[in-house]
């Protein structure tokens, strides 16, 4: 590590106010991507940075376009990032292609990056591809290994573990394990398994170290505002776990924190007009004042 970015990391683990990144790709209508990430970071109390993986021309109705920066440019993005500021968590969203995804990981392994939490992006809300196959086995591979935390919903699961989609919570324990199974087996890793895609008005989440199984369940919220909901929720742990780190069960702590914020973001998404599709969570629900009624 250079001098400057040795520097950097002191001044860092001095600082109140922790340092996070969105390794993502931009939704120009800010609902989902780095642009959504950074609102969860800001809303939770972290300062957010961002490197561009991928360009999309996006909105709340589907993806017409996605393309791919050269992966010189992204590496350059990331060590120019890393060797000025003390990073102490990585989000990473969006990658796109097997390529992109080799980068990421390489320069994560290369900068011993803290707190990476992986939400494995495939499929946009509106059905569209976010990822070429390729890629998949890419981040089973060279991506788990970096990764503190993974957060698959069920489909995503599905593909990672080359079966079925879980569709039951029996179903998800298992599927759970499997997924803790492909990381590190060496030091604390965590898997996040979402089941907001289990039938019926109740959900169910599992967190599981490999040892603990927690089940966190929680209310469906009829709304059709759930447009990059993956997204933040893994955003705001990745904002949490360095602010809870020290205290009582730090991520399952961090965990059940983000998506107690996430749930009421998605309950008053409807303060919020953007777009006629999939609308965007209300990010800001606990900070900005509720919009009066016109008279």
């Amino acid at each position: 590590m250079s001098s400057t970015a040795s520097s950097a990391a002191a001044t860092g683990s001095e600082s109140r106010i922790a340092n996070v990144v969105s390794i993502a790709g931009v939704d120009p209508s800010g609902g989902a991507g780095v642009l959504a990430d950074l609102k969860a970071f800001s809303a939770l109390g972290a300062y957010g940075c961002g490197v561009i993986a991928a360009l999309t021309a996006q909105n709340t109705r589907g993806v017409t376009g996605v393309h791919v920066p050269p992966t010189d440019f992204l590496r350059l993005q990331i060590d120019t990032l890393f060797a000025d500021v003390a990073i102490h968590a990585t989000k990473i969203g969006m990658l796109g292609s097997a390529e992109v995804t080799a980068t990421v990981a390489d320069r994560l392994a290369h900068w011993k990056a803290a707190n990476v939490v992986l939400d494995p992006v495939m499929v946009a809300k509106s059905g569209d591809s976010l990822l070429a196959k390729s890629a998949i086995s890419m981040m089973r591979e060279a991506l788990f290994p970096q990764a503190f935390l993974i957060t698959p919903n069920l489909p995503e699961a599905g593909v990672l573990l080359e079966q079925r989609a879980p569709d039951t919570v029996k179903e998800m324990y298992r599927a759970a394990e499997r997924l803790r199974e492909l990381l590190p087996t060496s030091s604390e890793r965590w898997v996040l398994l979402k089941g907001g895609h289990l039938p019926g008005n109740d959900l169910v989440d599992l967190l599981f170290d490999g040892d603990r199984m927690v089940e966190l369940p929680a209310p469906r919220i009829e709304t059709r505002n759930t447009h990059g909901t993956g997204c933040s929720l893994s955003s705001a742990i990745a904002a949490l776990l360095p602010q809870r780190a020290g205290g009582f069960r730090p991520v399952e702590s961090a965990v059940r924190e983000a998506r107690q914020w996430l749930l009421g973001a998605i309950a008053h998404s409807g303060e919020l007009g953007v777009g006629s599709g999939h609308g965007p969570i209300h990010h800001f629900h606990a900070l900005w004042r509720r919009p009066q009624a016109s008279s």
